[in-house]
């Protein structure tokens, strides 16, 4: 394994940063670590009590519940076409889209910068210079955001 490991990191220290084969292996090795299927899990644990999802879900079952109620049931009602039908007109209707990108502002946005960026930096530190890692985190990036809040002070300080 430490020869495999030796050769993937001569091949990637001539590779320039932002370089696509240096992004997929590094990518590779996020999914490996399971760190996308914990973000997912995070974001989808707290997801349904999001407002932006709850009023997306209640839009698109008044729509379905209006466009049903222009629908008189029979036994030789073809439900399969009917609920394919009803799938169409909600993607065309666009709300699927707008609201999505509400729960995303709501439930993905607030993680990224305080729970998603520093664990995805520890893990490519790790990747790109194996063995050299130590528990202290470096400074911070430069980031868009303002200072971290109080809360945000204590988790880090609680990682450590």
């Amino acid at each position: 394994h430490a020869e495999q490991t030796n050769s993937l990191h001569r091949d990637m220290a001539g590779l320039p940063p932002g370089d696509p084969q240096l992004v997929s292996m590094i990518v590779n090795h996020l999914k490996t670590q399971g760190l996308f299927d914990q973000f997912r899990r995070d974001c989808l644990a707290d997801v349904d009590t999001k407002p932006a999802y709850l009023n997306l879900k209640q839009r698109v079952d008044n729509f379905v519940s209006n466009h049903l109620s222009n629908h008189t049931w029979s036994p030789h009602l073809n439900k399969n076409q009917l609920r394919n039908n009803i799938r169409q007109l909600v993607l065309q209707s666009g709300m699927l889209e707008q609201g999505v990108d509400r729960i995303v502002a709501q439930v993905v946005d607030p993680k990224i910068n305080h729970i998603f960026r520093p664990q995805v930096e520890r893990v490519v530190r790790e990747f790109l210079s194996p063995g050299s890692y130590s528990e202290e985190p470096p400074a911070p990036l430069p980031s868009t955001e303002s200072k971290p809040d109080s809360t945000t002070k204590k988790r880090q300080r609680k990682q450590r």
